[in-house]
Formats: C-alpha cells, sequence, structure tokens
C-alpha cells in the first residue's frame, strides 16, 4: 500500500537539500529514487518539508536509512526530521492529461 510521509528539517536550508539530491544523483524534474512516486520540497517559517509518496513504508523505510540518513548528516542537516505517516487512498501520474 502507498504510503505518504511529511518530513519537517527544522533549522535545514534549500541549499543542503539541493547538496543531498546532488550526492544522490538527482536532478529537478527527473526521476526519484526506486519506490519512490512523487517528491516536491518547499521552505516554511521553520525550515525544509519534504513530501514524499512512496510504493510501500518498507521501501521508504530502506530508503531513509540507508540515504537518507547518512547524506543529510554529512550535508550538515539540524537533525533527524518530523515524519508523519498517511496511507494514500488515491495518487495520479504524469500523464497526457483528459
Amino acid at each position: 500500500m502507498a504510503v505518504a510521509i511529511v518530513m519537517e528539517f527544522e533549522g535545514t536550508g534549500l541549499e543542503q537539500y539541493d547538496q543531498v539530491n546532488r550526492l544522490m544523483g538527482l536532478s529537478p524534474g527527473g526521476p526519484g529514487p526506486a519506490g519512490s512516486l512523487s517528491h516536491w520540497a518547499t521552505m516554511t517559517e521553520k525550515g525544509l518539508q519534504v513530501t514524499d509518496v512512496w510504493e510501500s513504508r518498507e521501501k521508504f523505510d530502506a530508503f531513509a536509512r540507508d540515504k537518507m540518513g547518512p547524506l543529510t548528516a554529512e550535508a550538515g542537516f539540524a537533525g533527524p526530521p518530523k515524519m508523519t505517516f498517511h496511507e494514500v487512498h488515491n495518487y495520479f501520474t504524469a500523464g497526457n492529461g483528459a
């Protein structure tokens, strides 16, 4: 079952976020990691907020443990994010439109 994850990185900026994406070999508008269905990032009053939809909680957890955690630490993120998980009822993928 697909899962949505809202991650709040208090005290973290876009420069650090961009650095982590470069380290992962990801580029804006390009494909995401295996298992990722959608991703967007924005700044809030408190810091960086990332919202993802993943194919499963297990795939996200493996990615967070093996990639995201070590690379955010390397990039100097203020600490681990506050994470909220939601079961996904529906999502859309890129297409030609209706």
